[in-house]
């Protein structure tokens, strides 16, 4: 009798480790699927910003089209781009293509001192500083949960209930690359 008692603990003991574990790994890949929405949030709050910027500069440089173009083909890949992969690939290639645009303003001193330019690159910098700290918050949230799915006993609930590692959100060469500040 008291061996059956032991044995249904055991049971009841081990079911409820499994319910636990299983629950700590969902709640681990929702944080890293809130985490990635808060990405794209920002992502699609700087490319909404981007027409703007575009029309402030292309009243002074209006031969400048092939930028214009770039930026523009970079923000729909932006706004059409599906999960964290795509979306770091689609944000490189705007990262690139706003370089050649503000670069363009760098020519004309009139739009540097325009109100409107300076307020949306003003908008432009904030939105970076806040999707750097989106990307950030996903990456960390990305290696709690792969670690629970690497680490015992996560890994045997992992690989029973089919949970899958997650990509973290990674820069591009280019913009790992060093600054240099020319004068």
């Amino acid at each position: 009798m008291i061996t059956v008692w032991v044995v249904l603990a055991i049971i009841g003991v081990l079911i409820l480790g499994v319910l636990l574990s299983y629950n700590g790994l969902i709640l681990a890949r929702n944080r890293v699927r809130e985490a990635f929405s808060e990405i794209d949030v920002q992502l699609k709050r700087r490319s909404s910003l981007i027409p703007n910027l575009v029309e402030t500069v292309k009243g002074y440089a209006k031969h400048e089209k092939e930028i214009f173009e770039n930026v523009a083909n970079a923000r729909s890949a932006l706004m059409s781009a599906k999960g964290p992969k795509e979306s770091a690939e689609a944000n490189n290639q705007l990262t690139g293509a706003l370089k050649s645009l503000f670069a363009i303003a760098e020519a004309y001193p009139q739009l540097k001192a325009s109100d409107n330019f300076k307020e949306l690159q003003e908008e432009i910098s904030d939105t970076e500083t806040k999707v750097a700290a989106a990307r950030q918050f996903y990456n960390v949230n990305v290696l709690d949960y792969n670690t629970s799915i690497q680490t015992f006993p996560g890994a045997m609930i992992a690989s029973l209930f089919h949970f899958t590692p997650e990509e973290f959100f990674q820069a591009s060469d280019e913009e790992k690359a060093d600054v240099q500040v020319k004068f």
